[in-house]
């Protein structure tokens, strides 16, 4: 299913689809089966999981209403997959074919069995240092053999030492403006090295709290001193098509994989798209088309790394975390068939 059809599904509260998928809500941290008579949120906070399991791994709750770790689909991919993640969770050894499970964690998750335990591991270590704000208890409730190992492994997850992300990024400076544009409004967050966060939405507090929440004990500041001037007159001259190519400095957290995503994203020439499987292969990993889909939902810098530019094999758009329409205009504005987008006049006054 795409990520629209899956929205449909949601719409509707289609109870045919318990089971084929969950969606998470980022500004709530619940998660929720297809057919849950939960308030709608929307579309632009929620991200969709083949899986529950998926879901806990990158730290949402699931939803008391709807339950939907109970629902089971068909698909016995799907079920092996799911058994195989609840023993992983219970630190118990997978059990049967290996094969046959890599083949349907690949099919499933994008990824291997391996890359799951250890990517549950790191976000349950996230999640620990949170709670606990110590290192060494963290990591040990994670599961970490050693407080190196746990350095080695994390330290490309996090973008920073365990001990500052255990006190939300405290330490670090943060300044951002909003403006209005025709897409919505655009924030601009940047940190002493470079932007850290690009998003659109439709209201400046909505998209401040989500800043806020990732880094509750970093300073964020609004910008008023005219730093971040340079970095949004580019990003609005290319929304007004004056702009093709976004070169700005990043300061962005990324595991290995997804930089390498991102990395190839922005190798994209303007007006041109790739798709899914394309990227995977560029990447190198051939099989990976999935777990590419999820490296283009959580880039934090929309236009920046332009994952717009990424559509599935047959010509659909695909998903887009700040919209869908929000992607067609933007590729209809690099392509040229419709007039470029009109954006807000006097960006400095808004600074």
């Amino acid at each position: 299913m795409s990520p629209t059809e899956r929205w449909q599904a949601v719409i509707a509260r289609d109870r045919r689809f318990d089971g084929a998928f969950v969606y998470a809500v980022r500004s709530t941290g619940i998660y929720c089966r297809p057919s849950c008579a939960s308030r709608r949120p929307r579309r632009t906070q929620v991200t969709f999981f083949p899986i529950p399991e998926a879901a806990e791994r990158e730290g949402f709750r699931a939803c008391r209403r709807c339950h939907p770790a109970a629902a089971n689909g068909s698909n016995p991919a799907v079920a092996l997959v799911r058994k195989a993640c609840q023993a992983i969770a219970a630190g118990e050894p997978l059990r049967g074919d290996a094969r046959r499970l890599a083949r349907a964690f690949k099919r499933v998750l994008g990824i291997t069995p391996r890359a799951y335990a250890e990517a549950r591991r790191v976000s349950r270590f996230k999640q620990e240092l949170k709670r606990r704000k110590q290192v060494s208890p963290a990591l040990y409730e994670a599961g970490y053999g050693s407080s190196s190992r746990v350095y080695e492994r994390t330290h490309a997850n996090l973008g920073m030492t365990p001990a500052r992300y255990a006190r939300g990024g405290a330490g670090v400076g943060i300044a951002y403006v909003t403006v209005p544009t025709s897409l919505g409004r655009l924030l601009v967050a940047a940190t002493e090295r470079g932007v850290c966060r690009v998003a659109l939405g439709d209201n400046a507090g909505a998209l401040e709290q989500d800043l806020l929440a990732e880094f509750p004990g970093a300073r964020v500041v609004q910008d008023k001193s005219g730093k971040l001037h340079g970095w949004v007159t580019s990003i609005l001259a290319y929304l007004d098509g004056r702009e093709p190519d976004l070169d700005l400095p990043l300061d962005i957290r990324a595991t290995a994989f997804q930089r390498r995503v991102w990395q190839e994203l922005q190798r994209i020439p303007f007006g041109q798209t790739r798709t899914y499987s394309e990227i995977a292969q560029r990447i190198g990993q051939r099989t990976a088309t999935r777990a590419v889909a999820r490296a283009c939902a959580s880039n934090p810098a929309a236009l920046v790394i332009p994952c717009h530019r990424v559509v599935r094999e047959d010509g659909e758009l695909g998903g887009y975390r700040w919209g869908t329409e929000r992607k067609r205009s933007l590729l209809t504005m690099e392509n040229g068939d419709l007039p470029r987008l009109s954006v807000h006049r006097n960006p400095v006054a808004d600074l």
